[in-house]
This record gives structure tokens, C-alpha cells and sequence, in this order.
């Protein structure tokens, strides 16, 4: 029995060789190029593109960083109080070195304070401020500012031709040390004209008089 176990497994073993033999072939025909027809290409799937990128549906607004240029100010170049007789020239002015707000030097003539609202703003105070009179020049128009009536109409002329008219809503004294210059200087707001001029009684020690008149107006 043990003798004739090696025969059978030969033959097996032919036969198996047999099979590998029969399959290389195979493999090596499926691999090298043969003469046309003797076989069949495989097929393939064609691969598929890929989808296209989203286009956009909404047009987004493009706007440029840089900041627009600030609106030139329009600055008020008259005023007239008829009832009272005033019609004089304004022209801007700024901060003084002590730090007040400046004044041209002719009562004739008021100043506004350019750092704030100008004649056309709708919003915050107007400031206009002129001295009552000067030891070099005559009694200033605004003396007579302390005799205005709450009602009286006032007109401002600004530099671009219009004119804005203003009623009087009020009219107060205030010691200079005790003036309410956050209140009355404010850049925001209802719109309002202020203006102020000097009054009260002079002080000859110090060559300045005690108070400030302050009259303001509202736009009609």
C-alpha cells in the first residue's frame, strides 16, 4: 500500500502541472499582444467627469474700501435780527490759545465756530459768538442782543446762497464762569442757532464784563 501511494500521487501531480500549464498560458496569451481577433478586449466603463463647480445665481455688490472724501462745510456769512436793527458780516473762527473759542475783533462782526455745525447742518448748534464792543472800535450790533423777544424771527445767509430762518426760543444770562459750554456747543440734536455776546456788568479790575447773553433760536 505504501509503495503504490507514490504512483497515485504522481499521476495527480501530472495532471496538475498540467492545469498550471494550461493556465500560464492563458495568462501569458491575456498579456501580450496577439494577432487581432484572437482576443477580446476587456471593457471598460469610460470614467465619469467630474461635476462642474457651482455657478453663483446672486450678483454680490463690489464696493471700494477707500473712504469718501468729507463734505466741504457751508459755512453762514450773514446774520439779521430786523426787530433789532442787526445785519452783520460772519466769518469763521477757532479755538484761541487759551483754548476759548476765538472772536474777530470788530464787534461788527460775529464769528461762527467752524469746528462745529455749519449753516445747513441738521443737527447739533450753530455757535455764533461776537463782542459787544472794543476799546479800538465802536459798539458792536449784538449790544441790542439782550432786548430780543422769544418769537423773533432771525435769518442766517450761508456761503452756498441759501437762507435758513430761525426763531427765538430763548434768551438767558449767564455768568462766564458758569456757562454751559457742553450744552450750548453740541454737534448733535435737534438743530438750533446759538448765539452769544457779552453783558452784565463790567468789571474794571479784569476789563471784562461778568456775564454772557445767550439767545437761541430754532430753525422755522
Amino acid at each position: 500500500m505504501h509503495r503504490g501511494t507514490p504512483r497515485v500521487r504522481g499521476r495527480v501531480g501530472r495532471g496538475s502541472a498540467a492545469l498550471v500549464g494550461t493556465a500560464l498560458a492563458v495568462c501569458l496569451v491575456a498579456c501580450s499582444p496577439g494577432p487581432a481577433g484572437e482576443v477580446e478586449p476587456v471593457s471598460t466603463s469610460p470614467a465619469t467627469a467630474p461635476s462642474p463647480a457651482p455657478t453663483a445665481v446672486i450678483e454680490v455688490p463690489v464696493q471700494s474700501s477707500a473712504l469718501p472724501s468729507p463734505a466741504a462745510a457751508v459755512g453762514p456769512v450773514r446774520l439779521r435780527i430786523d426787530s433789532l436793527g442787526v445785519d452783520m458780516p460772519v466769518t469763521d473762527v477757532g479755538v484761541g490759545p487759551t483754548g476759548q473759542m476765538e472772536l474777530p475783533e470788530d464787534p461788527a462782526v460775529a464769528g461762527w465756530y467752524r469746528f462745529g455745525p455749519d449753516a445747513v447742518s441738521t443737527a447739533g448748534n450753530v455757535m455764533l459768538a461776537a463782542h459787544v464792543d472794543s476799546p479800538r472800535y465802536p459798539i458792536g450790533p449784538l449790544a441790542r442782543l439782550r432786548e430780543v423777544s422769544v418769537g423773533t424771527p432771525l435769518t442766517i445767509a450761508a456761503a452756498d446762497g441759501s437762507v435758513r430762518t430761525y426763531v427765538v426760543e430763548s434768551l438767558t444770562y449767564y455768568e462766564k464762569s458758569a456757562l454751559p459750554t457742553a450744552e450750548l456747543f453740541a454737534r448733535d440734536g435737534a438743530p438750533a442757532l446759538v448765539i452769544i455776546t457779552c453783558g452784565g456788568p463790567f468789571d474794571s479790575t479784569t476789563g471784562h464784563y461778568r456775564d454772557n447773553v445767550v439767545a437761541i433760536a430754532r430753525p422755522q
